[in-house]
């Protein structure tokens, strides 16, 4: 099989991810679960010919792999999708792990996200995290709330993305792309050119160092609208995540900052349901003044309490989201226990049901 006939099978068979590894057959990942295509096992001859491939097909230069470096980069095919690869090294020989998006917008009702997550695109400034593992689905909920504001308000959105995955028509607002390293080096020089341009939001793709969220928390301050993503499990280790990334000296004013500025945290994950699909599971957790003082006195440890009597709010944890669908014979007593954030507490609920 050719690349191109590889990713049509992906498409036809709703695949989330393509592996074209060395010594393995061409996989496809399903719903969580793996699928060897037909094809034998690949040798490094034939994975590197596929790589080759999919260069040609996205117009690109192999001026990174040629340095030694790992590429990460997005491309279409017309009449069939989108797609994110990252091609890399393993044993010697070249891989390549392929993100299938599909053209167009995702639509939040078909993929379970509530109301409660898109009514945060609502706020008018402050900063808006969403978090979760690698493959939760982070980017296609930023994506739901980008539309919405897309679809709704007279602005000027910026995203900054690595590498760009849902492409927007320019609706009510304005919406300018930038990728990095194709359109700009960096986020923090995305970040800090984006303030020349006359942004009312700012989706940037991933908080990674300290670099990068102090830009972040400086546009914040300016009056905006910022989202953005962490790899954090929970509402109150993302904020952790965010405060300790600073020095010492500076995280008292860190904390001020981010009680002022964060809007909601939304932390999800994707997990096994009794028909064999995966479901998104959030937690949400949007600023009050109750959790103002938290943040500001260093009380996270409170958080989870706040937003299980937050639920008028359109609060909720982890946790009670998992019992929730427990409770409606969607997910099964194991894995609400195995995805839970507190083993005991989650054991001792779902024994009194």
């Amino acid at each position: 099989m050719e690349i191109q006939e590889i990713l049509a099978q992906a498409v036809e068979k709703d695949a989330s991810d393509v592996f074209l590894v060395a010594g393995l057959p061409v996989t496809l990942k399903q719903e969580g679960r793996q699928l060897r295509l037909g094809e034998g096992v690949l040798m490094p001859e034939r994975t590197q010919a596929l790589i080759g491939q999919i260069y040609q097909l996205s117009g690109r230069e192999q001026t990174r792999l040629a340095k030694g470096a790992d590429d990460d980069f997005s491309f279409a095919m017309r009449g069939l999708g989108r797609f994110r690869v990252n091609i890399f090294r393993q044993r010697g020989s070249l891989a390549a792990v392929i993100r299938l998006i599909q053209f167009g917008l995702p639509d939040p009702q078909e993929l379970g996200i509530p109301e409660e997550v898109l009514a945060l695109a609502e706020n008018q400034k402050g900063l808006i995290l969403v978090t979760g593992a690698v493959g939760t689905g982070k980017s296609t909920t930023l994506a739901c709330m980008i539309q919405r504001i897309n679809q709704s308000r007279d602005c000027h959105i910026i995203t900054m993305e690595d590498p760009i995955e849902y492409v927007y028509r320019h609706e009510k607002a304005i919406v300018t792309q930038r990728e990095i390293s194709i359109d700009t080096p960096g986020y923090t020089a995305a970040l800090r050119s984006a303030l020349r341009e006359s942004p009312d939001v700012i989706l940037l793709g991933e908080m990674r160092d300290y670099d990068t969220i102090s830009a972040a928390i400086t546009a914040t301050e300016t009056g905006l609208l910022l989202f953005s993503t962490l790899h954090t499990s929970s509402a109150a280790n993302t904020i952790t995540r965010i405060i300790d990334v600073f020095p010492a000296n500076q995280q008292h004013q860190v904390k001020i900052q981010l009680s002022q500025l964060l809007k909601g945290v939304v932390c999800q994950q994707l997990v096994p349901g009794t028909d064999g699909t995966l479901l998104p599971v959030f937690e949400i957790m949007k600023t009050n003044n109750a959790i103002q003082n938290m943040i500001r006195e260093d009380k996270l440890h409170q958080l989870d309490s706040v937003m299980m009597s937050g639920a008028e709010e359109g609060m909720c944890t982890m946790d009670g989201s998992l019992l929730k669908l427990f409770r409606q014979g969607k997910i099964t007593k194991e894995t609400a226990l195995v995805y839970c954030v507190n083993y005991d507490v989650m054991a001792k609920r779902l024994a009194a049901r």
